[in-house]
């Protein structure tokens, strides 16, 4: 039996221990797969790329080794692949650790064992349920803050941590830190599999900066890209002169981004993926996966009416069942964008088995009335009401993210109608949507600061515009709305059971004023919601709501703190006996244009009946007749 067998059946998880450059004795092991080559040396810096070490055929299956001696993990390399005695290519390792940043792109050794993480507490409590908040900031490292040209992962450690507790995230998620020659690809054509990207820093500077997230009670999700890979010539395409890791089919192999995609019938090629994803997940500690495309996983070219891509199904099927197996207390997410059903019912029970999936509906349904002039919402009301009618259907997550803020697709708030001045209404208002709707949260970063810039990989997000009083007054109600979802299990407790009480509608149906009205209770507390989708203001507004008794104003986004106008409701609302909304009880209060506030309901005690001191010794007489 040999050891690698598992690689060949599809189900190795550590590929990366078995093929790369690995310290043995007095030299390092190289070792790489590709059964079609005639010959395979590796010639690297250590000899200013002048001198071949042949490698030895030791598998049949094509795997190929040698050992070079006197040579210690600090030089860069490749591998010259022969298809003949004369014709040949050279190839970048698919397992290298490190890779050269751009333009070069030759392999780098690295020992990855030598950082010592100091997260043992944060991995040991770290486990998976529904019912934990997950309010995730999505980040291109570049585009965050940054001293010179390319940002540092060090820098990451100093500024973007503290803002990330600052700002109530519980989740950072990463855009693809998987090695890619194109800095405008945003790492969505990755080159390198197992190398995190030299751009930002070593592997080091980023262990070191997901074990300080983990340190402050972050959780770091990677954005990974296991559909396709791009298409230069020193990567993994025709790597061994024959299509080995890509489809050999033009038409299965070639993508719509001008990439290839992985060929997913081939076991090997799955192995890979396993372990790249297992890869970072146990050497780098991060905490979950985000996976792109899964629509091409579910159709082929991710397009329905091409059929179904069987060999896709397989795949996501055995990655999140054997992923999940090895790392249960991690999260997988599925960027979909079709409505194949049970993407996140576990493998064992037919489904896909991923952890959550994004609303891309309900983030497009959202856009699209909020785009639209308020004198035509009333005709397009479900837009807003549609997403509870589905939810329980999946596990969502509702996601803002880069997508929405490039491509000449304007920034959220820049999709608001209206003025200036309303679009910052209007904006506040989706937000308090957002918090108050069941689902977990996701937003790119940028949305909390209302910029108006696209985002560009190569410039910092536009901090300056906190010196206009909007834009800073708003970042610090999305930091109010952040903590308000936090501080209050009503908000995510049970948001996925449908019979749990979580989420109930209090009207839906107000199209003509386009009004929406619900509440979010724990079974302790109760946290009632109102949404204004119109210029319109209310002095005397019922509704109905779920008990009797006070309710206050948590959060109001007209409160003036964040530039509103000021039509808030100081005092606490008590209920009255009414009937309305198919309540007994309700509240009359006061609501602004464009406004949106969450109520906290707070049922007064009654008061304990005092005891005086004669009926206390009439209790005690009595007391002792009886014995």
């Amino acid at each position: 039996m040999s050891k690698y067998d598992r690689f060949f059946d599809g189900y190795e998880l550590e590929a990366y221990n078995l093929f790369g450059a690995h310290k043995v004795n007095d030299g390092v092991e190289f070792t790489v797969w590709a059964p079609n080559a005639y010959k395979v040396e590796v010639f690297m810096s250590k000899d200013d790329f002048k001198v071949f070490y042949p490698l030895d055929r030791i598998d049949f299956r094509g795997v190929w080794q040698t050992v070079v001696l006197n040579c210690d993990l600090i030089y860069s390399y490749r591998y010259r692949i022969y298809k003949d005695p004369f014709t040949y290519h050279d190839k970048s390792d698919p397992f290298a650790f490190l890779s050269e940043l751009r333009p070069g792109n030759a392999s780098v050794m690295y020992d990855l064992d030598s950082y010592k993480f100091s997260d043992d507490d944060f991995l040991k409590n770290r486990h998976f349920s529904y019912d934990d908040p997950m309010n995730i900031y999505e980040v291109h490292l570049n585009g965050f803050k940054k001293e010179r040209d390319l940002a540092t992962y060090k820098e990451a450690k100093e500024h973007l941590i503290p803002y990330l507790k600052e700002m109530g995230f519980t989740h950072l998620e990463l855009m693809p830190v998987t090695e890619h020659p194109f800095d405008g690809s945003w790492g969505y054509q990755s080159s390198g599999f197992f190398s995190a990207t030299s751009r930002y820093g070593s592997p080091y500077d980023l262990m070191d900066f997901i074990n300080e997230c983990h340190k402050n009670g972050i959780h770091v999700i990677m954005d990974a890209v296991y559909t396709h890979f791009v298409a230069d010539a020193f990567s993994l395409c025709n790597f061994d002169f024959t299509p080995l890791y890509e489809y050999s089919e033009e038409h299965l192999r070639r993508s719509e981004w001008g990439t290839y995609y992985f060929n997913l019938l081939s076991r090997p090629v799955i192995s890979f993926l396993l372990s790249s994803a297992n890869f970072f997940l146990e050497v780098y500690h991060f905490d979950g996966l985000r996976l792109d495309a899964v629509s091409h996983f579910i159709h082929h070219k991710g397009n329905k009416f091409l059929g179904e891509n069987k060999a896709g199904h397989d795949f996501i099927k055995r990655f999140n069942f054997h992923i999940k197996k090895a790392h249960p207390d991690c999260v997988i997410i599925a960027e979909d964008s079709s409505d194949f059903p049970k993407v996140t019912v576990p493998v064992e029970f037919g489904g896909l088995g991923f952890d959550y999936k994004w609303d891309l509906g309900w983030m497009n349904d959202t856009f699209k009335y909020l785009k639209m002039d308020p004198v035509y919402r009333k005709y397009h009301h479900n837009a807003i009401n549609f997403s509870m009618y589905y939810f329980f259907n999946e596990k969502y997550l509702l996601p803002l993210s880069h997508d929405e803020v490039v491509h000449s697709k304007g920034t959220v708030i820049d999709k608001m109608y209206g003025s200036y001045e309303d679009k910052f209404k209007q904006v506040r208002t989706l937000y308090m949507y957002m918090f108050t709707h069941p689902g977990k949260k996701l937003n790119f970063m940028g949305n909390e600061l209302a910029l108006f810039r696209e985002f560009d990989e190569k410039k910092e997000m536009d901090w300056f515009m906190l010196k206009y009083p909007l834009h800073d007054s708003f970042k610090e109600y999305f930091k109010a709305l952040n903590h308000m979802y936090l501080d209050n299990p009503a908000f995510y407790q049970g948001e996925y059971d449908a019979n749990s009480g979580n989420f109930r509608w209090i009207d839906a149906d107000n199209a003509n004023w386009s009004l929406f009205t619900y509440y979010r209770s724990d079974g302790k507390n109760i946290f009632v919601t109102v949404l204004n989708m119109t210029p319109n203001r209310y002095d005397n507004l019922e509704i109905g709501v779920p008990d009797e008794g006070e309710y206050v104003e948590y959060l109001n986004s007209d409160n003036t703190i964040y530039s509103g106008d000021g039509y808030v409701n100081e005092k606490p609302l008590k209920s009255f006996k009414k009937a309305t909304n198919n309540l007994e009880d309700t509240i009359s209060f006061r609501l602004g244009s464009f406004a949106s506030i969450t109520f906290k309901h707070v049922l007064k005690k009654k008061r304990a009946r005092k005891t005086t001191a004669k009926a206390l010794a009439k209790k005690e007489i009595s007391a002792e007749q009886g014995a």
